[in-house]
């Protein structure tokens, strides 16, 4: 499954660079997280409880980062185990620009599980991760004082 999103950050690149990687910030802004930290130079252990309408499996796991150049790009890998539905894993290629004073955000990610995780189906998954991202960058702005704009992903921002 793919997932895109382009969002306009009322905050300066820099700003935007800090923010997503400070775990303080991060477990305030995902929905579920009860525990992110730091367990190397590269990585972050996590456990997130997500909603999948009927179950809320709770995911343990790790995130990597690669590919990174500092305050404009880099790429987040992570892997979750979720007990008996299996293994949820993902990527996201996530991308700073200035956009004047704010700061244009753009990712694609693509994710997918194994087990029982599957057997949900596409949509109940689909939907659940969208509602995640929703939450993420709407929970984000609050939590450095920012407004965010979704864009449209195929609509080049004003400004």
């Amino acid at each position: 499954m793919e997932f895109c999103g382009r969002y306009i950050i009322a905050a300066s690149r820099q700003q935007v660079w800090l923010a997503l990687n400070d775990p303080n910030v991060l477990k305030a802004t995902i929905p579920g997280c009860s525990m992110i930290a730091w367990s190397g130079e590269r990585t972050l252990d996590l456990e997130i409880r997500v909603n999948l309408g009927v179950m809320h499996p709770t995911f343990k796991g790790e995130l990597e980062l690669s590919n990174i150049d500092a305050a404009r790009s880099y790429t987040l890998a992570g892997r979750g185990k979720g007990g008996l539905l299996g293994l949820a894993e993902g990527s996201a290629d996530i991308s700073l620009a200035d956009e004047g004073e704010d700061t244009l955000l753009e990712f694609v990610a693509n994710g997918g599980g194994s087990g029982q995780l599957m057997k949900l189906g596409r949509a109940v998954i689909g939907n659940s991760a969208q509602k995640i991202i929703d939450g993420f960058f709407e929970r984000f702005g609050d939590a450095i004082g920012a407004v965010v704009t979704p864009l449209d992903p195929g609509v080049e921002p004003v400004g």
